[in-house]
């Protein structure tokens, strides 16, 4: 924690001035982190996370009682929300919704004011809605009572070296079955022509992105990823699994495309997680998957 702040301090982002609330106010009680501090964080990375969710449609997951209390995960933006913030009226199943887009510091630094710990993104862009520029494989790591049985199939030995370390914590379990995964995730796109980008998600598994044209829409986008994964699965059906129902996994890696569809969200790149330690969605090289250290 830093100097004895006042009830509100006022931050700079561009053209505009943006009063911070409450900065003292404890977001993550744990660890003495604040609300200034989260604001200091996202106006350090700007620069980066800024084109991340520039032309997005966001959801707004919102902590105003810190992380132990009960979150908000809020799509329409609020009536007092200033006008300065660019909102997308965008379609729903019988109505719509009036969503943030966050296309500037100012506004990134506002929706830290009011709490918004994570904001996650549409894998589409507001003008297009229907076609995706993302295609997500969020690779889900057995829990600890479903990896407790050894993995059968044939790796490297280099590649068994960190599940036989073992990690510190629960919260690491399954995290070498992760890279493993990734590995094989990112070869297969490879062999289709296809850029695989990875990024930790502060949780505990990895996703790997596939950047996109914008020229399928979701249905098409969708179909693939399924068969993608399936495709994937049937390479490794001791390891993997596209089966959503937890019990029928079996202790395998659950390889989940189901956030590649009109309105689902994923969490941004730099974006904070609201789990103790405010651990970070951070974009990684594939190389980085051979790093004794990389932790989810």
């Amino acid at each position: 924690m830093s100097e004895k702040r006042t009830d509100a301090r006022n931050v700079r982002a561009g053209n505009r001035t943006v009063r911070i609330s409450r900065p003292e106010k404890l977001l993550f009680p744990d660890d003495g982190i604040s609300k200034w501090d989260l604001v200091d964080y996202y106006r350090s990375v700007s620069r980066r996370i800024i084109p991340q969710l520039r032309g997005r449609p966001l959801m707004m997951e919102r902590h105003p009682d810190g992380i132990g209390g009960t979150p908000l995960m809020q799509k329409n933006a609020p009536d007092h929300f200033p006008d300065w913030v660019r909102r997308a009226v965008l379609p729903k199943e019988g109505g719509k919704v009036t969503h943030v887009v966050c296309d500037d510091t100012a506004t990134l630094l506002y929706l830290a004011d009011q709490a918004c710990v994570t904001p996650h993104r549409w894998l589409s862009r507001a003008d297009r809605p229907d076609h995706p520029d993302r295609l997500v494989i969020d690779l889900d790591p057995p829990s600890p009572e479903e990896s407790g049985s050894e993995k059968s199939g044939s790796e490297s030995s280099s590649e068994k070296s960190g599940s036989e370390s073992g990690f510190e914590s629960g919260f690491e379990s399954g995290f070498e079955e992760v890279r493993w995964a990734a590995r094989r995730c990112c070869a297969l796109l490879g062999e289709l022509g296809l850029p695989g980008l990875l990024m930790t998600t502060g949780s505990r598994g990895l996703h790997v992105i596939v950047p996109l044209d914008r020229r399928a829409d979701f249905d098409t986008v969708r179909s693939f990823a399924h068969e993608a994964a399936g495709l994937l699965a049937a390479r490794h059906p001791d390891r993997l699994t596209t089966e959503p129902r937890k019990a029928s996994r079996r202790g395998r890696l659950y390889l989940d495309v189901q956030r590649n569809g009109y309105a689902q969200t994923a969490v941004t790149p730099y974006a904070v997680r609201a789990r103790p330690g405010a651990p970070v969605a951070t974009p990684i090289d594939a190389r980085e998957l051979d790093d004794p250290e990389l932790r989810s």
